[in-house]
């Protein structure tokens, strides 16, 4: 089924203004499955489907905009990372992708552990049956009351941040009559490729005690002398959305000195190390991600080498992805509300959601992906800027992008890889209502996070 073309804007990337795109895709009808999740697919009929479901049912039954989870999806990457690091390894699953109870669930039964940076985000862990031993609590200004409570309940590792935090949580250790294991964020001068609000590794930023100047070899002598701490190993995470393993052979190279420093110093051998998250994923088709198991073998032979050549016995490794398994999990589906051309420029089209939903693209720059999913079109390709409906210019949620020239209110559009980021940094901006988050699988689905009302901003309201 397509529609008659309207008046619209360019056709063709030689006249893009601005942006990344070099020509339009040679089909707009396919759906590049690096960037959808693993059960979408396209009916006969050129409507998108999930779990068996097409996009027409989900919006009659759950509106728009909503995110929809590819469940099956979502086990199968989980279980891919863990068979990926074995058993001689740990992988906990960043919740501040996205977190929900249904996906604290889901990691315990297939076995992945969880890190968590909040209150909040330790309450859905507790209150969804991750064990707290299967738990890391991570933050770089951890309150006295969260301190408490993870130990209290008995987290597996709290990821020292600053050396206040080194003193705070071997005190409330102490007055809880407990001894609980701990790791140091260091940052190792590794600056990834990636935007310069997500690189974490240099020492311009607020993660971590740098190894520069003998900072994180101070933290370990202070670490070490406190009876309420026990030291188990040293953390670094060097960014998001990285492709390239070469900072990784860096900030593991770099860690690893350290290890033999503490070795040297204090006779005593660390019998981990965590090399934190970020691997990427393909939010467009020029993205080009690393599957777990390749992931895996550069991380191991890279820590191998390294302790071999400092004759130190290999550590136990954790990594923690947390984009790498929701992120390519899960689209937003919008409806399309108005269609602007802009001669010589390009087509604004509008949909009912935006920024309040998707955050990144504003506030990193973000690149995405996006079809038009409830027809197929042979309509020319027409260089379009998808924006949202809030009152704010840079509510834009795909900068560049080729949608048929015949697009029109009323179609459903989706934005594949928002599985990751979106839901958690969600806002009412201008009061709007954060969408809902459906899981989707053998054709049935169940709204996880249920879309918020008017009542729930009103109740919050108590002025």
């Amino acid at each position: 089924m397509s529609r008659s073309a309207h008046p619209a804007g360019p056709r063709h990337a030689d006249v893009l203004p601005e942006g990344h795109y070099t020509a339009p895709p040679a089909d707009l009808n396919r759906l590049d499955p690096k960037v959808w999740a693993r059960t979408v697919r396209r009916n006969d009929e050129g409507q998108l489907t999930v779990g068996g479901l097409t996009v027409d049912e989900l919006r009659e039954e759950f509106g728009t905009p909503a995110y929809f989870l590819d469940e099956d999806d979502f086990r199968t990457r989980c279980r891919a990372w863990a068979d990926a690091f074995g058993a001689d390894a740990d992988v906990f699953y960043a919740g501040k992708a996205f977190l929900s109870r249904a996906v604290v669930r889901w990691l315990t039964e297939e076995g992945l552990n969880l890190d968590v940076c909040s209150a909040g985000e330790l309450s859905t862990a507790l209150s969804a049956g991750m064990p707290p031993e299967r738990i890391a609590y991570h933050g770089n200004n951890k309150s006295e009351e969260e301190i408490r409570r993870a130990v209290e309940v008995g987290v597996g590792r709290i990821v020292l941040d600053s050396f206040q935090e080194i003193v705070r949580v071997a005190h409330i250790a102490d007055s809880l009559g407990k001894r609980q294991r701990v790791q140091i964020r260091v940052t190792v001068g590794v600056e990834a490729h990636t935007h310069e609000f997500i690189a974490t590794a240099h020492e311009d930023q607020k993660f971590g005690i740098a190894l520069a100047g003998g900072q994180a070899a101070e933290a370990v002598r202070r670490a070490l002398k406190l009876d309420g701490l026990e030291l188990i190993g040293i953390h670094s995470h060097i960014g998001s959305q990285i492709f390239d393993m070469a900072g990784f052979e860096v900030s593991a190279r770099r860690v690893v000195q350290l290890l033999a420093e503490v070795r040297d110093e204090h006779g005593v051998e660390l019998p981990e190390i965590d090399l934190g998250g970020g691997l990427g994923i393909a939010y467009t088709s020029d993205d080009d991600p690393r599957e777990p198991h390749h992931i895996a073998k550069a991380l191991k032979e890279i820590v191998a080498r390294e302790c071999e050549a400092a004759r130190l016995a290999t550590p136990r490794i954790s990594v923690e992805p947390g984009r790498a398994i929701v992120g390519p999990t899960a689209f937003t589906l919008y409806e399309v509300g108005t269609v602007k051309p802009l001669e010589g420029l390009r087509t604004y089209v509008s949909v009912d959601g935006g920024m309040s939903d998707n955050i990144r693209t504003a506030l990193y720059d973000a690149e995405y992906s996006v079809a038009l999913v409830s027809r197929t079109s042979d309509a020319e390709p027409m260089l379009t800027r998808v924006v949202g409906k809030h009152c704010e210019s840079g509510d834009i949620v795909v900068r560049d992008a080729f949608l048929p020239a015949d697009i029109a209110p009323g179609d459903l559009v989706a934005v594949p890889a928002t599985g990751a980021y979106c839901r958690s940094m969600a806002s009412n901006y201008n009061h709007a209502l954060r969408p809902p988050v459906v899981a989707v699988r053998d054709g049935e689905a169940r709204v996880i996070v249920r879309r918020e009302t008017e009542e729930d901003l009103l109740r919050l309201d108590v002025g």
